[in-house]
Order: C-alpha cells, then sequence, then structure tokens
C-alpha cells in the first residue's frame, strides 16, 4: 500500500509542476530518498505512466491520457445537474473546470439558454491567468507554488484587461482567497464576464463558473451568483468525494 501512494504522490508532484522534473528535483519535492525514487520511477516507466526524455527528465507518459479521459466523463456526468441548476437560478453558461499541470482544462458545460450566450467547448485548455476559474483554484494554492507556475507559463495578454503584472495578478488571488470567489472581467475574451467559485476539499483541483455577455452579468447577477455557486460546489464537491 505504501508504494501505492508514493508512486501516486510522485504522478501528482509531476501534475503540479508542469509535467516534466527530474530524479533529483522528484527526490527534494517528495521527501523521499533517491533510490526508492529510481525505482518508483523505473516501475512507472514501465507501465507506460511516465517516459523518459533524451534530457533524462521523466514526463507523464500516453498511458494516463485514457485515465484522464475516463475520469473527465465521470466528472462531467456527475456536475451536469449542478450546472443545470445555476442555469436554471441564474440564466447564464455554467462550466466546470480543473486544473491539469499547468493549464485549466474544461470539463464539462450547460449552456445558456439566451440565443446570445457563452459556449466553451469541453476539453478546452487555457492558461490559468486570464480565467476565473482559474484564479478561483490559484487562490488556493500556496503563492511560492503559483508563482513558479506563472514563471513556467509566463502572462501573455489575450485583451486589453487581461492582468500582466504578478504583483497585480497576486493581489486579486488575495482578494479570490478572502471573498472566496472570483472574476474574469473580459480579460480571455472581449465583452465576456465570469464569476468562479473553488470547490472545497474535492479530490481535484476544481473550480465551478457562470459566464455571459457582460450586458447581462451585472453585478447584481454577480451578487446572486456568489451565494449560489458556493452552495452548489459545496454539493458538486460531497458528490465527488
Amino acid at each position: 500500500m505504501q508504494s501505492i501512494e508514493r508512486a501516486f504522490g510522485l504522478l501528482e508532484t509531476m501534475a503540479d509542476h508542469g509535467g516534466m522534473m527530474g530524479l533529483s528535483q522528484l527526490a527534494t519535492e517528495s521527501g523521499l530518498p533517491l533510490p526508492t525514487i529510481h525505482r518508483l520511477v523505473r516501475t512507472l516507466v514501465d507501465l507506460g505512466y511516465l517516459h523518459q526524455e533524451p534530457s533524462r527528465q521523466y514526463v507523464l507518459g500516453p498511458k494516463l491520457i485514457k485515465l484522464g479521459e475516463s475520469s473527465a466523463r465521470m466528472l462531467s456526468s456527475q456536475a451536469r445537474p449542478h450546472l443545470t441548476r445555476l442555469v436554471d437560478e441564474l440564466g447564464e453558461s455554467a462550466n466546470m473546470a480543473m486544473l491539469d499541470g499547468d493549464r485549466i482544462v474544461y470539463v464539462a458545460q450547460v449552456p445558456s439558454r439566451h440565443s446570445m450566450r457563452m459556449f466553451t467547448e469541453v476539453g478546452r485548455r487555457v492558461l490559468p491567468h486570464c480565467t476565473a476559474v482559474g484564479k478561483a483554484i490559484l487562490a488556493g494554492m500556496p503563492p511560492d507554488k503559483v508563482r513558479d507556475l506563472l514563471q513556467r507559463t509566463g502572462m501573455p495578454g489575450y485583451t486589453d484587461h487581461t492582468i500582466t503584472d504578478p504583483a497585480e495578478f497576486a493581489r486579486q488571488l488575495e482578494h479570490a482567497a478572502r471573498t472566496g470567489y472570483a472574476m474574469d472581467e473580459g480579460e480571455q475574451e472581449l465583452g465576456v464576464r465570469c464569476v468562479a467559485v473553488a470547490l472545497p476539499e474535492a479530490p481535484a483541483r476544481l473550480a465551478i463558473s457562470i459566464s455571459g455577455p457582460v450586458g447581462r452579468m451585472t453585478e447584481d447577477l454577480v451578487d446572486r451568483a456568489v451565494p449560489l455557486l458556493t452552495t452548489v460546489g459545496r454539493a458538486l464537491s460531497d458528490d465527488l468525494r
């Protein structure tokens, strides 16, 4: 059992560090002896869950894709009733996303019933600094881990509203941690506003959100959305545990 726990711990550590690490870095981050790391890594390579690059660093292997796809389908199925509640009560598109390595991946959506609505393709991968779901998730992580992630990804600007200054971004994360929700004010796509909350005690770094055109995503709607997102997030988190 201990070996299984350690093996999955190594995979999670690699995912948290962008999916590529060397043996010495794995030993430092995990606190395990280097011989133990080497034995576990060789087993994971033999099973196809890790792959060694010519640089001698290790990357997450293709066999994890199958597990990830099955898990994503499960998440989408379990999330759908909760997201439908958000759409029914708030009228705008509802999404669930997770942090996968250094990227945010959308794993479920229920679209608004308005003819003009926001649509995010399930499976789409984006950088976390320009999304409400990304901010909500990063707000719950240690600041040094967030800094490392941003150094790996950069903070490219997609619109004039995208936050590209690390200090300002840190202030936004502090606000999100204090208030329990995060906003995207046209930072990924102009004319789109989004509000999100992270799922507490979920088995992965997950968040749910509603998004819509700026004209409909009023302050009144955001004020109504935050407590409902929080309630739905807790219920969904309980379902996933």
